[in-house]
This record gives structure tokens, sequence and C-alpha cells, in this order.
């Protein structure tokens, strides 16, 4: 049996472990949380190494790319250089491809559309393939990375700027601990503060889209007739989710064992299978075995018949 294990810097409370077979092949899939705990990290990074066939960071990225240029997160890569023998990925091969072929499959399901409807991602430099498919369906963008991970009241609205504000942002951004930026450990299970700007930017959408731990950290207490579209969530998260009034729920990897896991579970599953360096695999590689394995995007009717209302403070 192939034994893949995520190591997150996230809440351990979202730890998972299930099998599945996948062309003929057993797997044992599980996510281990260090929360927010590095040094944690590292150490159960060491004791994997050698003894599984792949692993996962999740919670913190290896790379960052804006359209053009990848930056490598110092804290990411530290961890990623405690394993010497076993593959280690982050996600970030992957998002790019599978999060645009998710937009243009939903262009297809009747229950959606794209053209003309307010969409806010949290934060889009981590996923430009998202972003831009979003913007090639028709959708009018707010790009929330500096409301979202940096606190600052600056609406992003254009590709062209949102390439902008990565290449000048993410230099300085990939050489800090991901804590400043990214909700970690217990932030991933309790609700941030919300600001006028937060609020603003949430009641302006139709469409509420990217990193789910972004979105939970800044949920109202409605989102009334909302769709989401996001990557992690538990039986928990889509319950919240119902409870708020959300009327879809889509998730970008498929349903696993109950649930769906990060990019970076549902990659070093992949990198597995096709037997290949990370460095070896390309795009087309990945889009041609989602095909072979059939996995689409989870999409969990929440409140179809609720309608789109003004959030309250």
């Amino acid at each position: 049996m192939k034994k893949i294990v995520s190591v997150s810097l996230g809440s351990s409370k979202r730890d998972h472990k299930f099998e599945v077979n996948l062309l003929g092949e057993d797997f044992e899939i599980s996510r281990i949380g260090t929360d927010g705990d590095y040094k944690k990290a590292e150490l159960l990074l060491k004791e994997l190494d050698g003894h599984v066939d792949a692993i996962g960071l999740g919670g913190i990225d290896i790379y960052l790319y804006s359209k053009n240029n990848r930056y490598v997160l110092k804290y990411g890569m530290m961890l990623k250089k405690v394993v010497e023998k076993t593959p280690v990925v982050d996600g970030s091969g992957l998002k790019n491809s599978l999060e645009k072929m998710v937009i243009e499959y939903l262009q297809q399901d009747s229950r959606f559309q794209f053209a003309g409807k307010n969409c806010l991602m949290v934060c889009a430099m981590d996923r430009f393939g998202m972003a831009t498919s979003l913007v090639d369906a028709g959708c009018n963008m707010i790009f929330g990375d500096k409301i979202f991970a940096l606190g600052i009241d600056q609406e992003i609205n254009t590709l062209e700027e949102l390439e902008r504000e990565a290449d000048k942002l993410l230099p300085e951004i990939a050489k800090l601990p991901i804590s400043m930026i990214y909700p970690v450990g217990a932030k991933q299970d309790t609700y941030a503060e919300l600001k006028e700007m937060h609020h603003k930017t949430y009641n302006w959408a139709d469409i509420i889209a990217g990193d789910y731990h972004y979105i939970r950290r800044f949920l109202p207490q409605r989102i009334d007739g909302r769709d989401i579209i996001t990557n992690t969530v538990t039986l928990s998260d889509i319950e919240v989710l119902c409870e708020k009034g959300a009327r879809y729920l889509v998730t970008t990897t498929p349903e696993l064992g109950g649930r769906s896991f990060g990019t970076n579970v549902l990659e070093a599953t992949l990198l597995v299978i096709l037997n290949k360096s990370w460095e070896e695999v390309t795009e087309k590689d990945y889009l041609d075995l989602i095909d072979k394995l059939q996995l689409t995007p989870r999409i969990v009717e929440l409140n179809p018949q609720i309608k789109k209302a003004p959030i309250q403070i």
C-alpha cells in the first residue's frame, strides 16, 4: 500500500486518514496538523522521511508564482530541505492547472453563472490560474490579497494590477514566517474581528473564491446567496457555510474519504501514480491523470433557494 502524508502547520482538529484504491493501487492518505508549531513539523518530517511514498506540505507553500515569476518561500523551503529521501510537494505545481480547469468545468453547469457576477478572491497571488479563469469567464473582480493577507484596505481589480503587486510584494513576503500572512494553528479555528474592508468586500460579492482558511477567518454572520469556490473543507466547515446561508459550495479538489483535501495532498498522490520527480511533472501530466481518474470538483447544494441579501455588520 502506498502511503501519502500531509504535514500541515494548520490545526490538528482537522486531521483525517482514509484508504482509497486508484487505478488498481491501494493508498493510505492522511493529514497531520502541527498547530502552527514549526519545530514539531520539522521533527515529523524527519520521522516520515524514507518511510512514506510522498509528503505534502500544508499551511505553507514552498513556491509562490506571479504570472511570469516564481518566488521561493524561505520557511517553506527550509521544511522541504529537512526531507532527504521522500518526494515533498506543496500543491503549487497543481493549483494553476487544476483550478483553471475547475472554473471551465463549472461554466458548463447551468447552476452557475459567471458573466457579470461580482467575484471576491480573498487571495489570488497563490492561485493565478483560478484568477485568470474567473476573469476570462466575465466576472467583475476584487482580489483581496492586501485586505485579507496584509490587513491593508486596498482592492486589486485587474490581472495586470495583480501581476504588478505580486512582483512588488512577493519577494518580501517570501522571507516572512507564514504565521504573519496566513492563518495557521489556532487561527484556523477562530474568527478574526471584522473590519469595514472585510464587510464591504463580502457584501459586494456574489461569488467568494480562494483559500478556505482566509474565507473562514473573516466570515460574517450571514453570507446569504453567495457561492463559495475553495479547497480544503471538513464536514464541520460545510455545516458552518450552510448555517450562514451560502448557496453552493464548490471544492476544487474532489471528495476523498468524506472530505476535500488541500492541493498538496492531491499533488502528492498524483506524483506517486506518475512515478516521476516533482521537477519532471508537467501540467499536461497532471491534467491527463486527473481525466483518467475521472476526478471532478465537489459541488454541494447548501441553500440553493436563498437569494443574495445584504450582509449586516
